[in-house]
C-alpha cells in the first residue's frame, strides 16, 4: 500500500530510539513537510519519502491510497487503562458534583468496590461485549497501542476473569493490547478490615493463579493514601518478580506515597499518576530506566491537581501521558483530549505532549521497538488527519474532528 499526498509526516524516529527525555521530547522526533508518500509493506511501515522523488514506475502494482492534504503521524499509546469493567458509576459522578472527593465515596464503600460487585456478578462474555465497545471506540479515535489493567476484581476467580477478557481482546483486537495484574488495587469486601490478610490473598493465590495461566506482563500495585503502604508494595512486587512480572505503580494520586520510589527500587517499567509528585521523586526518577506517567484526564474530571509535566521535562525526565480510562476517575479514553490537556494545562508543547502520547507511552508498556513512531520496520500504526492547518491545530482545537483514517497493522479501521 502505497499513501500518497500527504502534507506533513510527524513522529520520524530513528530505529534505535525508544524513548524520550527532557528537551529531546520537544525536538527529537522529526518531520517531514511539504508533499509525502509512504509505503506500507504487510503490518509494517517500509519506507517514506517526498512525492517529488516519486517515480511512475513507483505506483504500479500498489494499493493506492490518496492522504487528500493531510498530515500522517503514529497511533497513540495509551500505556494506562481499566476498561474491562462492568457497567458504569454515573451515579458516583453525582455524588462529585455534589461536593464528595474520590477519597470520600471510597470510604463509604464505593468507588473501586462498586465496580467489584457489579463485576462480580457480570459474566465473562457480557464483560468482553462491553469491553470490546470500548476497546473500539479509542481505536477509532486514534489510540493503537494499549495496556489494561484488572482490579475490579478483587477476588482470585474475578481477578482471573477479567485477564482472561483481557487475553481475548489481545486476540482478537488489531490494537496492541498489554495486560497488567492489579489485584492490588482495593481491599476486597470479604477482608474489610483484614488488609494484611489481603494482601497474602494477593500474594499467594492470586499472583500464582495469574502466573500459571500467563495472563499477565505486568503487577501493579495503589501505592497511595488509604490504600497499599510502601512495605505491602515492595511485598507484592518482590513475589511478582520471581514470577518474571515487572511493576508498574499508581503513586502519589493523593498523597507522596513514597510509591515513586519503591517503584523505582525494584525496576518498575513506569510510576503513574504523580499529581503530588515533588522534587524528591523527580530525584528518584533520574538515572532510572522508569517512566513518569501522568494522567490529565483524571485531574480534569476529579478536579484534583495536574502532575507537574511542565517541571519533570524541564528536569529532564521521560514523561508518557495516559488516559486513565476508568469508571470512577476519568471516564474517556479519548487521547487526543489528554494531549490537549497535556498543553493546555500541563504547558507541554505540542511536539512534547505528541512525544509523551506516542513513543514515550510506547516506552511505558514495554512495546517502543513496535509502535510509537514513524520508523520504517515498526508496525503500520498511523493517523491521517483532515487537512489541517498546523499539528498545533490539533490540541488548539481540541474538539474539531481530525482524523480522516485510522490504520492499525496496516489496515484502515472500518
Amino acid at each position: 500500500m502505497l499513501i500518497v499526498n500527504i502534507s506533513s509526516i510527524l513522529g520520524i524516529l530513528p530505529p534505535e530510539t525508544v524513548r524520550l527525555s527532557g528537551k529531546e521530547m520537544d525536538t527529537a522526533m522529526q518531520r517531514l513537510d511539504g508533499s509525502a508518500w509512504l509505503l506500507v509493506d504487510g503490518e509494517h511501515i517500509s519506507a517514506f519519502g517526498s512525492m517529488s522523488g516519486l517515480k511512475t514506475e513507483d505506483l504500479t502494482g500498489r494499493h493506492i491510497v490518496d492522504a487528500r492534504g493531510g498530515m500522517l503521524l503514529p497511533s497513540f499509546c495509551d500505556s494506562h487503562t481499566h476498561i474491562v469493567y462492568a457497567g458504569s458509576r454515573d451515579g458516583e459522578y453525582l455524588d462529585k458534583i455534589r461536593g464528595l472527593s474520590y477519597e470520600e465515596i471510597a470510604r463509604r464503600g464505593g468507588g473501586i468496590l462498586n465496580s467489584a460487585d457489579l463485576l462480580h456478578r457480570t459474566s465473562e462474555d457480557e464483560l468482553y461485549r462491553q469491553a470490546r465497545i470500548r476497546l473500539d471506540e479509542v481505536t477509532a479515535k486514534g489510540t493503537g497501542a494499549i495496556e489494561i489493567k484488572s482490579g475490579y476484581g478483587l477476588t482470585v476467580a474475578d481477578e482471573l476473569k477479567m485477564l482472561r477478557v483481557i487475553a481475548r481482546l489481545k486476540q482478537e483486537s488489531p490494537a496492541v493490547v498489554r495486560s497488567t495484574f492489579l489485584g492490588a488495587h482495593a481491599v476486597g469486601r470479604a477482608y474489610t478490615g483484614r488488609q494484611s490478610e489481603y494482601v497474602d490473598l494477593v500474594i499467594n493465590d492470586m499472583l500464582p493463579a495469574v502466573a500459571a495461566e500467563g495472563l499477565a506482563e505486568f503487577v501493579d500495585v495503589f501505592c497511595d493514601e488509604g490504600f497499599f503502604t510502601v512495605d505491602e508494595t515492595a511485598r507484592i512486587l518482590d513475589a511478582a518478580a520471581r514470577y518474571g512480572i515487572r511493576p508498574k505503580i499508581h503513586a502519589c494520586e493523593l498523597a507522596n506515597s513514597g510509591g515513586v520510589q519503591i517503584g523505582v527500587s525494584r525496576g518498575a517499567l513506569s510510576v503513574d499518576h504523580l499529581e503530588r509528585m515533588e522534587q524528591p521523586e523527580i530525584d528518584s526518577l533520574h538515572g532510572s530506566g522508569t517512566i513518569a506517567t501522568m494522567l490529565p484526564g483524571a485531574s480534569f474530571f476529579l478536579g484534583i491537581p495536574f502532575a507537574p509535566a511542565r517541571r519533570a521535562v524541564d528536569s529532564g525526565l521521560a514523561v508518557a501521558l495516559a488516559s486513565d480510562y476508568n469508571p470512577g476517575s476519568s471516564p474517556s479514553g479519548d487521547m487526543r483530549m489528554v494531549m490537549a490537556l497535556g498543553c493546555i494545562r500541563m504547558r507541554l508543547t505540542p511536539a512534547e505532549a505528541l512525544a509523551a502520547c506516542t513513543v514515550n507511552g510506547a516506552a511505558a508498556m514495554d512495546v517502543a521497538g513496535t509502535c510509537g513512531a514513524i520508523t520504517p520496520g515498526r508496525l503500520a500504526n498511523f493517523i491521517i488527519t483532515r487537512p489541517i492547518p498546523s499539528d498545533a491545530f490539533i490540541t488548539y482545537a481540541y474538539t474539531t474532528p481530525f482524523i480522516s483514517e485510522v490504520y492499525l497493522r496496516g489496515k484502515k479501521l472500518s
